[in-house]
Parts: structure tokens; sequence; C-alpha cells
């Protein structure tokens, strides 16, 4: 998996609810194709979990399944009453995770 991007507004009001926009570069192989060269099929291999978490407390989770697009782009509604830290983890078959932390800065 390649590096996250991930975009939080960079004014955000203690209490008030603030868009998390998030996409990732995975192929999300379904197990349905073919290789061309040895017709076999090419085994599954997809992102099936994302979990959100602010200070530590799972904020967003979703257990994915392979209609899901390859690179798959994640938005969420979220409310913090205080700055902290959003730490987004995309989680494949292999087991592979791949982190991606953002410092969310609350207003008072």
């Amino acid at each position: 998996m390649a590096k996250p991007r991930v975009k939080v507004a960079k004014k955000i009001k203690a209490g008030e609810p603030f868009l998390v926009k998030s996409l990732v570069a995975h192929k999300m192989e379904s197990g349905q194709r073919k290789n061309k060269k040895t017709g076999k099929k090419i085994p599954r291999l997809i992102i099936n979990r994302f979990e959100a978490q602010f200070n530590g407390e799972v904020v967003f989770s979703a257990d994915w399944a392979p209609a899901i697009s390859s690179n798959p782009y994640m938005a969420f509604y979220m409310k913090a009453a205080h700055s902290g830290d959003l730490v987004l983890t995309w989680t494949d078959d292999a087991n592979e995770t791949i982190e991606k932390k953002v410092k969310v800065k609350v207003q008072s």
C-alpha cells in the first residue's frame, strides 16, 4: 500500500462536526481476475478494514468487501471537544496495515 492522503479542516470549532477525507492507493484485487500469461486466478487482496481513532478512541470504523473500488476514498464526519491526534488505519487481507496520523487543532 502506498502513502495515504488525509484532509481535515484547519479551523475546527469545539463540539461541531467536521469532515475528514482520506484516500489510499491500493489495487483492491478481487480474486476474480486471471493472470493473462498463466491463466491462473490472481489471489484476492483487498483492504478489508478501515478504522479512525481520535486520542485512542475509535470514532469511525468500516469493514469492507470486494466491491470496494481500487484506491478507496473514505469521508466521514466527527466531532472533537479538544485538539488531539487522529489516526487512520487501513488493513488488507495480507494483514498489512498502513497508518496515517493527523493533528487536529480545535479552537475554543
